[in-house]
C-alpha cells in the first residue's frame, strides 16, 4: 500500500489535485481510496470521509461513562448525545483517525487530502506531541496492580488514579502510535500544491523545513493552474512569464520532482476535467535526509549530531538540552527530540549551521561514559 498525502497553500487547489490523482490511479485499475472532507460526492472513487462531529461525541460519551462515579460525587449532570456539539479542535483528530483506518484498508493507494500547509504540519506532528505528553502525565510503568491501589492510596494520603483512566490512555497511546506508524513509513509520500507567485517560493522552505524537523521528507511540488504561454496579449503574456520565474525557483528549490499543472480557464467540472490534472502517484517517495552521529572523539574528542534543517537560518534557530531531549526551535517549528543513547553521557559544546545540516557537538562526559582499560 502506498500513502500520499496532499497539502498545500490556502486556495491553490490541493482538494483538485487529491482528487484527480486518486481518478487517475482508480481509472488505470488500482484500488484507490481518497480521504477527503471536500471531495465530490460524485467524484468516481471510494471516498471517506472524516467525521468530527460523530467521533467528537462517541469519545466524549465514553470519557463520561467512565467516570461517572467520579461526575456522580460532584453532583455533575451528565451530557446525552442529542445535546453535544463538536468543540475547536475535533477536526484534526477525526482525520488522523479517518488516516488510520485507511491505511489498515486493503487499497493499492490512499490519497488523503490534508488541511492548508501550516494546519497540515501541526498534524503530521501531533501524534508524537500528544504521546509524549501521555507518557509524561501517566507514565505506564507507574501504573500500580489493582490489589495494592487501596493500601498505596492510605500510605500517599492521596487517591490513586483510577483503573480505567491507564486503561483510556492505554488506548490513546495505541491509537496514536499506529497513526505515527503511517506517517514515518517510507512509503507515506507528501506532496505540496501551490499556485506559481510570490508565496510558492516561502511554501516550499516552510514545507521543506517543518517535515524536516520531523524527519518527513517532501516528494512531489505540483505547480497549479499555469496560464497559457502563446497568448499575444502582452498583459497575459506578462503574467505568464512571472508565472514561469517563480515556476524556475521551485524546480531550484527542490531537489525531487515539479509537476506543473495548467489553468482551464474555469474551475474543474467533472472527471473529463480532473483527468487534465492528473499527477503520477507512482513515483518513489522522497528519503528523508537522516539525522546521523558522527564520531570525532579520535580527532576532536567529540560526536557530533548532524540534523538535516534544508532551508533554516541561524536567526530563526534555537536549541535547549532538558535531560536527554533536544528542545529545537526552527522558525515556527519545535520539536522535543529525544537524544540518541550514546548521546545521552555526553555534554552539548556547542553548535552551528553548515547549509542546512545544524552539526551539535557533544563532548563525553568523564563521569558517565564507559571507562576504557
Amino acid at each position: 500500500m502506498g500513502i500520499m498525502l496532499v497539502t498545500g497553500t490556502g486556495g491553490a487547489g490541493r482538494t483538485t489535485v487529491a482528487s484527480a490523482t486518486a481518478l487517475a490511479e482508480a481509472q488505470a485499475g488500482r484500488r484507490v481510496l481518497l480521504v477527503s472532507g471536500e471531495a465530490d460526492e460524485d467524484l468516481g472513487v471510494d471516498v471517506l470521509r472524516p467525521t468530527p462531529a460523530a467521533d467528537f461525541r462517541r469519545e466524549f460519551l465514553a470519557l463520561q461513562a467512565r467516570s461517572s462515579t467520579a461526575l456522580d460525587l460532584l453532583g455533575a449532570t451528565p451530557f446525552e448525545d442529542a445535546e453535544l456539539t463538536e468543540l475547536p479542535g475535533s477536526r484534526p483528530f477525526a482525520l488522523l483517525r479517518a488516516l488510520r483506518d485507511a491505511a489498515a484498508g486493503d487499497w493499492d493507494l490512499v490519497v488523503v487530502d490534508l488541511p492548508p500547509l501550516l494546519d497540515a504540519l501541526a498534524l503530521l506532528a501531533l501524534p508524537e506531541q500528544l504521546r509524549r505528553y501521555l507518557r509524561r502525565l501517566l507514565p505506564p510503568e507507574r501504573q500500580a496492580a489493582r490489589a495494592l491501589r487501596p493500601m498505596l492510596a492510605q500510605l500517599a494520603g492521596v487517591p490513586m488514579p483510577a483503573q480505567w483512566l491507564y486503561e483510556t490512555t492505554a488506548r490513546w497511546e495505541a491509537e496514536l502510535a499506529a497513526v505515527q506508524a503511517v506517517v514515518d513509513d517510507p512509503t507515506t509520500a507528501v506532496r505540496l500544491v501551490v499556485e506559481p507567485g510570490p508565496a510558492a517560493t516561502d511554501a516550499l522552505r516552510t514545507a521543506r523545513l517543518g517535515l524536516a524537523l520531523h524527519g518527513l521528507a517532501l516528494d512531489t511540488v505540483v505547480a497549479n493552474r499555469m496560464l497559457p504561454a502563446d497568448s499575444p496579449d502582452p498583459w497575459f503574456a506578462a503574467l505568464t512569464a512571472q508565472q514561469h520565474e517563480h515556476l524556475a525557483r521551485l524546480r531550484t528549490g527542490h531537489d525531487g520532482a515539479v509537476h506543473a499543472l495548467p489553468h482551464l480557464g474555469r474551475d474543474p467540472r467533472g472527471p473529463e476535467d480532473l483527468a487534465l490534472l492528473a499527477v503520477d502517484a507512482k513515483a518513489a517517495p522522497a528519503e528523508a535526509p537522516a539525522w546521523t552521529v558522527e564520531d570525532r572523539r579520535a580527532e576532536d574528542g567529540i560526536l557530533v549530531w548532524h540534523i538535516p534543517l534544508p532551508g533554516a537560518v541561524k536567526e530563526e534557530l534555537s536549541l535547549v538540552r532538558r535531560g536527554d531531549e533536544l528542545l529545537l526551535t526552527v522558525g515556527p517549528f519545535r520539536r522535543n527530540v529525544p537524544l540518541p543513547p550514546a548521546l545521552r553521557r555526553c555534554t552539548v559544546a556547542g553548535a552551528g549551521l553548515v547549509d542546512g545540516d545544524l552539526r551539535v557537538r557533544f563532548a563525553p562526559d568523564a563521569g558517565l561514559w564507559p571507562k576504557t582499560p
